[in-house]
Parts: C-alpha cells; sequence; structure tokens
C-alpha cells in the first residue's frame, strides 16, 4: 500500500490515543499531514527506541492507549525491543511498524533485506501474541478496529512503498517538543510531569 494513504487513515482513526513517531518518514509524513505539535512526541534521532519510549509513556498512563511508529531500518538496529514489549506486557501499548525497505531519514538509503525476513513470524518468537500485518489499506481499515481495541501488546506491520520525496521535519526542536507534549500529558491525564506547574490565573 501506499505509504502516504496508510498514514492519512491512521491519522484520521487515531484521534485520541498518544503518538510517537521515531525519525524520518514517520515524523516527517506525520506532520505533513497532521501538523500536530502536543499530542505527538516526534522522537527525532530515536535511534531505534520509539516503542521503548512509547511503552515508558504507556506505563505511566494506563487509561490511554500510545501508539509507536518505527520504521524496519530502526528495527534492524534494535529487534530487542520485541522482547522488552513482552517483558513490560502493557494493555495499552500498540507498535506499528512500517515496512518500507529503506532507511528514510537517510535520503530513502535501500535496506539491504531478503524478502525472507519475517517480522511477524520475529514478533511472534519474542512471545508477543496479537501480531497483526497489512498489505493493503483495505485490510488495514477493516482490521484497524481490533487492534485498537484489543488488549496489547499488539505488533503491527504495515507493509507500504517507499515514500519517494523528502518532506521536512516537524519544525520544533528537542525542547519544545518535551515541553508541549509533557503540558499535554499533564492537562489531559491530571498528574503532573514536570516539577514545577504552570499558573492557572
Amino acid at each position: 500500500m501506499q505509504f502516504e494513504d496508510c498514514f492519512r487513515l491512521l491519522a484520521e482513526r487515531l484521534t485520541d490515543e498518544i503518538i510517537v513517531t521515531s525519525a524520518g518518514n514517520c515524523s516527517e509524513l506525520w506532520w505533513h499531514i497532521t501538523q500536530e505539535t502536543e499530542r505527538v512526541f516526534y522522537l527525532e534521532a530515536s535511534m531505534s527506541l520509539a516503542s521503548l519510549f512509547a511503552g515508558g509513556i504507556a506505563l505511566g498512563t494506563p487509561s490511554r492507549t500510545v501508539v509507536a511508529f518505527s520504521g524496519d531500518g530502526a528495527f534492524c538496529m534494535n529487534p530487542g525491543m520485541l522482547m522488552v514489549e513482552r517483558q513490560l506486557n502493557l494493555p495499552n501499548l500498540k507498535h506499528f511498524l512500517v515496512a518500507n525497505r529503506c532507511y528514510g531519514s537517510t535520503n530513502d538509503l535501500a535496506l539491504r533485506l531478503d524478502e525472507q525476513v519475517d517480522f511477524v513470524g520475529m514478533a511472534r518468537a519474542a512471545g508477543i501474541e496479537r501480531v497483526y500485518r497489512f498489505t493493503r489499506i483495505e485490510g488495514l481499515s477493516a482490521g484497524l478496529d481490533e487492534v485498537l481495541t484489543l488488549p496489547g501488546p499488539v505488533f503491527v506491520v504495515l507493509d507500504v512503498e517507499p515514500l519517494g520525496r523528502k518532506l521536512p521535519s516537524p519544525p520544533l526542536d528537542g525542547p519544545e517538543v518535551k515541553f508541549r507534549f509533557g503540558r499535554y500529558l499533564e492537562r489531559t491525564g491530571g498528574r503532573p510531569v514536570f516539577d514545577t506547574q504552570l499558573s492557572r490565573s
């Protein structure tokens, strides 16, 4: 399926979930489509840690669904993320692996993976029971409610075509992302994130 079609569908359906995007195409395309500045943590220079970062947020906010997007290039840097996700066993964590067969953060450099590589099989071998793979937009549309409703951990492989063009990164530097996102969690979750609270007056 087309990468942009896939993310447009997800952006339309993921209206209340907390979102964490990894570096490269995931962050760039989500920003391009949504222009969101609070509910999404754009984890630039994420070095394969998007789902683990999201896991910490899911642990601290058990009443909210937390969605992590990572690329297959990031996955290859740290497949051990699956074992951590299984160990945490968080019912509110949903991990979407965007398999576009290239490193989106380095100008779509081809990811030298054989067609035999089986991300679904790797997730199941790590002990994750709820694993999905979508290759067509119709299948994703039909299966997304189940993915989001069933308790996690849930691992979803999205087979997409490379984006084929470079999009700008979200125009937010790291501290701004951190404070916007943290204040959003405070405002919507009723729990402090930072030591210093904003004045309500």
